[in-house]
């Protein structure tokens, strides 16, 4: 049986490897977004190329977690750490999936001017990137406020999203040819959408950990 000071450290090493994946995916959100708005598919392709570490690091958790449970047969609040940060690093891996996907169709985009300026779509991604780093500090720090925080930003990422849908509807319909690409932009903003959808079930595991009950942060919230 591994003893309190073992299980500890690993526990931090846990922390780190999650933070290590968070920061991670923001900065290909970051890079994807780069690459959307110059049309550039070199980054667009090396962020698909580099998406095999996050994976690493998912394999990482999932070792040590279960090299946790064997050893010291967690119970409670420490099990559900190890069980949080077991469905936060899945979390984190669709959404590094989901940034390879804005990538993905960067390159589709290629040789192509933007029949937009993007302006709601970086919104959008600036909120989703501060919802990616919030979600982690709310696991570090066992802070639910943080992690009901999340709701709320997700509402407005989900109004931003619905707007941009508005928005390409009426450039499709003004003109037949800016169909495809306004189709390519709609997919970019489902799938930043999504990547904040994940950040808050983070926040569901981070208020599961502390308090043993999974709330439902995904609803549709009052702001």
């Amino acid at each position: 049986m591994a003893t309190r000071k073992e299980f500890d450290h690993g526990l931090e090493q846990l922390h780190n490897l999650l933070v290590e994946m968070g920061t991670f995916v923001e900065e290909a959100l970051v890079d994807s977004m780069k690459a959307l708005s110059g049309t550039d598919v070199e980054k667009a392709r090396a962020i698909i190329t580099n998406d095999q570490h996050l994976n690493h690091l998912e394999d990482q958790i999932t070792d040590l977690g279960s090299k946790l449970i064997a050893t010291q047969q967690p119970v409670a609040k420490d099990l559900r750490r190890i069980l949080a940060a077991f469905k936060i690093a899945s979390d984190l891996e669709r959404m590094g999936d989901l940034c390879v996907n804005i990538a993905k169709f960067v390159v589709r985009l290629e040789g192509q001017s933007l029949i937009k300026p993007l302006i709601d779509l970086p919104r959008m991604a600036e909120i989703v990137q501060t919802m990616t780093y919030e979600s982690i500090q709310s696991f570090v720090q066992e802070n639910v406020d943080l992690a009901y925080k999340l709701a709320t930003e997700d509402d407005q990422v989900d109004a931003l999203c619905a707007q941009i849908s508005r928005e390409l509807l009426s450039l499709m319909m003004e003109n037949p040819r800016n169909i495809t690409q306004a189709t390519v932009l709609n997919l970019v903003a489902r799938n930043i959408e999504r990547i904040g959808d994940h950040a808050t079930n983070i926040g569901e595991s981070v208020v599961y950990l502390v308090t043993n009950k999974r709330p439902d942060l995904n609803i549709q919230h009052n702001i």
